[in-house]
């Protein structure tokens, strides 16, 4: 029987660190590469378009994290997500070096209109060929709330804020019908009014009167995704996503995920099991034998200072770790920020207490990610009794040094993966979308695909 593939995404930000801390003081970091330049993200993405990744993840903070002693020293300090560019500006630069890779944006609802959203969006996946995805987040770190001088809301307030704001986006969207630019010389008529409608929206949180001002893009609209982790927060992700990323430190967690995911999407919002792909978090550590590769894992850690993960569990989970013993029980503080994240710290010693220290520590290797570590048929084994028990569709695998364990990834994993018939070895299409959603050898009934990939079942 023919094996699922996996879907690979490398997570990162435009800054000079991304979710390891420390990780610019390792000797491999950057070595001749400026991450303040294009060179930089053009190797990149070339690096991971030879691996077949579907798409580069850039995640994104809005401001320094300011929970330690309110103030954000600690963030500039340990360069915590700071400096971070404002994620979008590398798009062109990406895609211009790439045919197929697609890169998804970690883009806020909270401080942008709708309208301005969607032009944006549209426009970048205009410039990709439809290579545009968009993880939707609602700003959950009171400091960003803070630099842009508004009150930070309730988070039940913030999805049902974010409900109507993507409800406005998919209006836009298709307000521009396929066929509504006529670009007829003779008469001098370029489109069809009665075909791009005039969006009339007046909610509760948002007012909007006019049609989109960019042009239906090659994707229809940027491939949609969500990290929701809280009850809430899954069914929002089950509504509306078509790929999830999610943090599980154990398979059983990844399992749980899974099937409770495919229980929403079926029993709540009528759509089929499986149809959003389950992209989980992934950590790897690869070298020739065992030993190395522990040797260098070992080598990545030490480049974690305590006084730097403390701050960076902080500004995550919105209490300040630095206030609490090294050894109190973690189990035993109620947080306020990424509650998703906080249990996949809390049971990453099976369910065993985890102390203050313990937590920081392993939360900064990779914001709670499984580790596989070993060989090459070491991090395949792992990674195919995730995807065959755990229900992983793909991985989104954490930097450390950069671009070096990217590169060293697609030269020795990526090649094994291959030969188990686990990644593919060609791209079948140009959208991101499509390459996302292609059929499966062993899904049924098969994913129907449309010209400029799949309508979503929202729109």
């Amino acid at each position: 029987m023919p094996k699922k593939k996996a879907h690979m995404y490398a997570f990162v930000q435009h800054g000079v660190n991304s979710h390891a801390p420390g990780m610019w003081r390792h000797p491999k970091d950057k070595v001749n590469w400026d991450w303040n330049r294009p060179a930089y993200w053009q190797h990149m993405g070339r690096t991971l378009e030879r691996g077949f990744f579907d798409a580069i993840f850039v995640a994104d903070e809005l401001a320094p994290y300011s929970n330690v002693d309110g103030k954000s020293d600690e963030s500039v300090k340990w360069a915590l997500q700071c400096p971070v560019h404002e994620p979008s500006t590398i798009v062109p630069i990406i895609t211009t070096a790439t045919t197929y890779l697609g890169v998804g944006l970690t883009l806020s609802t909270a401080f942008e209109h709708p309208y301005s959203m969607v032009r944006r969006l549209s426009s970048l996946d205009h410039l990709s060929n439809g290579r545009i995805a968009w993880n939707m987040v609602s700003s959950y770190s009171k400091s960003e709330w803070d630099a842009y001088g508004q009150e930070m809301t309730m988070r039940y307030d913030r999805y049902a804020r974010m409900e109507e704001y993507v409800d406005l986006c998919y209006k836009l969207w298709r307000s521009w019908e396929e066929d509504a630019i006529i670009s007829d010389k003779a008469s001098g008529v370029y489109a069809d009014p009665a075909k791009v409608h005039e969006v009339n929206h007046e909610g509760t949180y948002f007012k909007c009167k006019g049609r989109s001002f960019v042009c239906r893009s090659p994707q229809g609209h940027p491939v949609l995704w969500q990290a929701g982790s809280s009850d809430r927060g899954r069914d929002f992700a089950a509504k509306h996503a078509e790929a999830i990323f999610a943090v599980h430190p154990t398979v059983e967690r990844m399992r749980e995920y899974t099937d409770d995911l495919d229980r929403r999407l079926v029993n709540k919002f009528n759509r089929r099991a499986g149809s959003v792909k389950r992209i989980y978090g992934l950590q790897t550590c690869v070298a020739d034998t065992r030993a190395e590769a522990r040797d260098k894992w070992e080598r990545i850690k030490s480049c974690i200072p305590l006084a730097g993960a403390l701050a960076w569990i902080s500004g995550h989970f919105g209490p300040d770790f630095t206030k609490f013993k090294l050894n109190d029980c973690l189990q035993n503080i109620e947080i306020p920020g990424i509650q998703g994240l906080f249990e996949s710290v809390i049971h990453s010693k099976g369910g065993a207490p985890v102390t203050v220290k313990e937590g920081a520590l392993y939360y900064a290797q990779g914001m709670g990610m499984p580790l596989a570590c070993g060989t090459a048929k070491d991090i395949a084994d792992q990674m195919e009794f995730y995807m065959d028990e755990g229900g992983a569709d793909g991985f989104m695998l954490a930097a450390t040094y950069t671009p070096g364990c990217f590169e060293e990834f697609v030269d020795y994993v990526i090649p094994e993966l291959q030969r188990r018939g686990r990644v593919r070895t060609k791209y079948r299409y140009t959208t991101l979308r499509e390459n996302l959603l292609e059929p499966d050898d062993q899904a049924q009934p098969e994913l129907k695909l449309v010209k400029g990939g799949r309508k979503n079942s929202n729109m």
